[in-house]
């Protein structure tokens, strides 16, 4: 059985991370995009192996390589939607997303590793575009979450980045 992971992780916008070393607070903004697109291209790499090792899951309270993949796609795919709000909307409460829920309901150790590689590449690829089109007036939008948490379009850049960064190297081992 899966833990659930109820960290605050918005730490990170602070100091780097000890753990997969990302520096997230000198993340540049205008670097996002570049590190988005290198991280979707290792994630394929990954992806690529025998589809059982990539079900495998190292413990039983572990995602496997494929649920990680698959949380990753996710997280391009809603945090573009959440980038949409911050720019079309003034001061957007973000939906809730319960990662957890969201795996076991979407049976992400079952998806086929082939697919995921595609819409992993795809989400990528729309979410470092849309933060390649703001604009410089936009980078101070705001967005919320529900737990209080507020964003500008700037610090949520570089929140996001660490998210597949850190899920990349849990799977990997490999530190930036």
């Amino acid at each position: 059985m899966i833990i659930p992971d109820t960290k605050d992780w918005t730490w990170v916008l602070e100091r780097p991370c000890a753990d997969c070393g990302l520096d997230t607070p000198a993340v540049a903004r205008e670097a996002v995009p570049g590190m988005i697109r290198a991280n979707a291209a290792a994630w394929l790499g990954l992806l690529a192996a025998d589809p059982e090792e990539l079900r495998r899951r190292p413990e039983p309270q572990t995602w496997s390589d494929l649920e990680y993949a698959c949380h990753v796609r996710d997280v391009f795919r809603i945090f573009a939607v959440r980038l949409d709000l911050m720019l079309t909307q003034d001061g957007p409460l973000f939906p809730n997303w319960d990662q957890d829920t969201t795996a076991v309901a979407e049976r992400y150790r079952e998806q086929d590793p082939a697919r995921v590689a595609v819409e992993l590449a795809d989400g990528a690829e729309a979410l470092a575009t849309a933060f390649e089109q703001v604009a410089d007036g936009q980078w101070q939008r705001t967005g919320d979450r529900s737990d209080g948490a507020r964003f500008t379009v700037e610090s949520f850049s570089r929140y996001l980045i660490h998210d597949p960064v850190h899920h990349l190297y849990d799977v990997t081992g490999e530190r930036l």
